[in-house]
C-alpha cells in the first residue's frame, strides 16, 4: 500500500482508510481504520451511529445489521481471526449466523461507543468486499423485438458470407438474437432482500420515466455499428448503435436518470458520466465459452485469453447497417446467466414507459 495514497472506502458519507496487514497473503486478513481525529475515550463516548439503531438492553447495548450471507466469511476471517480481532479491539461480542443462512449480524457490548465502533468496522468490511463480488443483475432495455432480431440475423448471415475470411470472424462470436439488449447498469444483489429492494427502487423510477416519455412508448432506431478500442483490426466487441427515432434525447435521459437513482441508493456503482447506448452484436467472449453471457461487453476472462477479430471489412461494408425500428416500452431488472420462455434474460422486476 502506498502511504501517501491509501485505499479509501466511503460508507454512508464517512471516509475510511484500508490498511492491509502483511503477516499473511489472505484477503480476509485486512484491517480498517477510520480517517478521522485521533481516537480518545472522550471522542469514543460521543461517537454515534447514524445508520443503525443501537438499543439499550438490561445487559448493555445491542445493534443488528443486515448482511448477505456470502459476505459473512470476510467478517469471520481465516480461522475466525478477523472476528476475534474486532471483538478484542472493541470489547464487544459479534454474533454471525451460520454460513448460507440469511439473517442479521448482532453486535453486543457494555458500552454504546464500543458497539458503535464495532458496527463501523463491520460496515467497512462489508462495503469493501461487496465491491469485489461479481454482478448478478443488470438494468436493461430489451432490443429483441422481432423486427430487430430479423435484421440481426440478416446481418449475421451477410457478415459470414462476405467477411468469414477475415481473421477471427466466425459464427460463434455473434450474440444470441433473443438476448439483444442495452445494458443501463449492473448490480450485485447478494440475497432475496436486496433483489426486492432493487425491484422496489425500479418501481419508484416509473413516475419520472413516464414524465419524460409523456406516457408513450419510445420509438427507437437500431442502425450502424461501432467498436471501442483503437485498432479496428483487433476488436473484441462490436456494437449496434441505438437512438431515439424522433431525434430526441429521451432514451439517454432515461438511462442516465436510472443510473443516478440506483447509485444514490447504493445499489449501483457509476462507471461512466453517461450511459453508453449500444447493444452487443459480436463478442469474442462467446468464442471461448458458449455459456458466457455478455452484459455491456464485460466478462470474467482476461485479455490474453481472448482472440480478437479483424472488423475492418465489417465496418466498411456494414457501418450504416439498419437492424430495425421498434417501440421500447419496458425497463427490466434482468438476471445474469438466465433465460425466460422467450430466450431473453429472466426478469426480477420491470416497469413500463407508458
Amino acid at each position: 500500500m502506498e502511504v501517501l495514497r491509501p485505499h479509501l472506502i466511503n460508507v454512508n458519507g464517512r471516509i475510511y482508510r484500508r490498511n492491509i496487514t502483511q503477516e499473511e497473503h489472505y484477503e480476509e486478513e485486512e484491517d480498517f481504520s477510520y480517517m478521522g481525529p485521533p481516537e480518545s475515550e472522550d471522542l469514543a463516548e460521543e461517537e454515534s451511529c447514524d445508520t443503525h439503531m443501537i438499543e439499550q438492553t438490561e445487559k448493555g447495548y445491542r445493534c443488528a445489521i443486515d448482511v448477505p450471507s456470502v459476505l459473512y466469511k470476510y467478517i469471520i476471517g481465516k480461522k475466525g481471526e478477523t472476528r476475534k480481532r474486532l471483538e478484542f479491539d472493541t470489547k464487544t461480542s459479534i454474533n454471525i449466523p451460520k454460513q448460507g443462512v440469511e439473517g442479521q449480524i448482532v453486535i453486543t457490548g457494555s458500552h454504546k461507543a464500543a458497539v458503535s465502533s464495532a458496527l463501523t468496522r463491520v460496515e467497512v468490511l462489508v462495503e469493501s468486499f461487496r465491491k469485489k463480488q461479481p454482478f448478478t443483475h443488470f438494468l436493461s432495455f430489451p432490443l429483441n423485438d422481432p423486427k430487430v432480431q430479423e435484421g440481426f440475423l440478416t446481418f449475421k448471415e451477410e457478415v459470414l458470407k462476405q467477411c468469414a475470411q477475415d481473421h477471427g470472424v466466425d459464427e460463434s462470436i455473434f450474440q444470441n438474437p433473443a438476448k439483444l439488449h442495452l445494458t443501463i447498469g449492473t448490480l450485485a444483489l447478494l440475497n432475496d432482500m436486496e433483489v426486492r429492494k432493487a425491484r422496489e427502487h425500479l418501481q419508484e423510477c416509473q413516475n419520472f420515466i413516464r414524465d419524460i416519455t409523456e406516457g408513450k412508448p419510445l420509438p427507437l432506431e437500431v442502425m450502424g455499428i461501432e467498436y471501442m478500442n483503437d485498432d479496428p483490426a483487433m476488436v473484441d466487441v462490436l456494437y449496434a448503435k441505438v437512438k431515439s427515432k424522433d431525434e430526441s434525447n429521451k432514451l439517454q435521459v432515461i438511462a442516465d436518470r436510472l443510473v443516478e437513482h440506483f447509485v444514490s441508493v447504493g445499489l449501483m456503482i457509476r462507471e461512466w458520466d453517461r450511459v453508453k447506448l449500444h447493444g452487443t452484436v459480436m463478442n469474442t467472449l462467446f468464442r471461448r465459452d458458449s455459456t458466457v453471457e455478455d452484459v455491456g461487453g464485460t466478462g470474467r476472462q482476461t485479455v490474453n485469453e481472448r482472440e480478437a477479430f479483424d472488423a475492418r471489412n465489417i465496418l466498411k461494408k456494414f457501418g450504416t447497417y439498419h437492424f430495425g425500428d421498434f417501440e421500447l416500452n419496458t425497463v427490466l431488472l434482468s438476471q445474469r446467466y438466465s433465460s425466460d420462455c422467450t430466450g431473453y434474460y429472466s426478469s426480477a422486476g420491470s416497469i413500463n414507459l407508458s
